[in-house]
């Protein structure tokens, strides 16, 4: 499972950053692009997305990991 992808408000923007990065991944002109590109990262690496309001709380989550119930061994 990737690192988990938080959709921030950066200087009248919108960015993208991986949990536990020091740096944005990407910034956009609005939420809906940095949502598109963060849901996108997400579905690769199999992990969630948190999208964040202008206030910096969590207003949404998707998850996109593996099976979560996945079969005994």
């Amino acid at each position: 499972m990737g690192k988990n992808q938080h959709v921030v408000p950066r200087d009248g923007d919108w960015a993208v950053r991986g949990e536990g990065n020091s740096r944005d991944t990407s910034r956009h002109d609005t939420q809906a692009e940095a949502i598109d590109t963060a849901r996108e990262i997400a579905r690769n690496q199999e992990s969630e997305l948190l999208v964040h309001d202008r206030q910096g709380r969590i207003r949404a989550r998707d998850s996109y990991g593996g099976d979560p119930f996945p079969p005994r061994g």
